[in-house]
């Protein structure tokens, strides 16, 4: 991520003095996620986002839809110069298999400090280009056109501060779109700051496993298994996991289209 960002700062001229003074955050942490040093919180990853004009599929998976596309608030993301090669993110292959008991290793347990997005291999493999299975079942037949399944093992993965987990759950980029699942481990929560999140789009989600408290606006709500919410996401919120036990849910945030914002 930290390239990315970097990049993403230096095309739309701002130091890092300046663009922390933007956010609200020190120099030093936006020099430290740019080092690779620091993983953001949910929380100042959406604000980067916000104030780079960048989609968050870019910053955090590095899909190439940053260049010349909208971001979370409607704004042109960094554009690619005439002739410049596509910048390809560098993934560290680590499947992600479940165990006996149903806990999967690096998923259900603590999130590691680092904030490297991992992918496991074909994530972005055409249907037939090795995977096996039976005509119209995502392999065994060679076929043109985008992949449209994302395999379990196969997801791209980041670990941000705070305790929170995301694993992408689209088999390719999109800008408008973040269709995730979320791990919060024991007492993470969306944001180290301990401020409510606000930013453009409206947002979905539905708990999995474990016991989830959601603070959306002057309201707290205990979010169990099977126990969905939707709101907009310009409504100030956050998310605590005061338990001991993970827990799993998948989250989707639509944003405005380019041009619609």
């Amino acid at each position: 991520m930290g390239p990315r960002l970097r990049l993403a700062r230096e095309r739309r001229g701002l130091s890092v003095r300046e663009l922390a003074r933007r956010i609200g955050c020190s120099a030093s942490l936006v020099s430290q996620i740019e080092r690779g040093v620091s993983a953001p919180s949910v929380g100042v990853l959406y604000s980067l986002a916000t104030e780079l004009g960048s989609s968050l599929d870019y910053l955090v998976f590095g899909s190439d839809q940053a260049w010349g596309t909208s971001g979370p608030a409607g704004l042109a993301g960094p554009q690619r110069p005439a002739g410049e090669p596509d910048r390809k993110p560098r993934w560290d292959s680590t499947p992600v298999t479940a165990g006996p008991t149903g806990h999967r290793p690096g998923r259900d347990g603590p999130p590691s400090a680092g904030g490297d997005a991992r992918p496991g291999p074909g994530s972005d493999r055409r249907p037939g280009a090795g995977d096996d299975g039976p005509p119209g079942a995502g392999g065994g037949v060679a076929a043109a056109g985008p992949c449209i399944v994302q395999r379990g093992g196969c997801r791209k993965v980041i670990d941000l501060a705070s305790g929170v987990r995301w694993e992408r759950l689209t088999p390719g980029a999109d800008a408008v779109t973040d269709f995730l699942e979320v791990i919060y481990s024991p007492g993470g929560h969306s944001t180290d700051e301990r401020r409510p999140l606000r930013h453009d789009g409206r947002e979905y989600g539905l708990v999995l496993s474990g016991a989830l408290q959601a603070n959306v606006g002057f309201e707290s709500y205990e979010l169990r298994p099977g126990d969905s919410i939707a709101f907009d996401s310009s409504t100030p919120h956050e998310y605590l996991n005061k338990t001991g036990e993970p827990v799993r849910a998948v989250w989707v945030v639509v944003h405005a289209e380019p041009g619609r914002a």
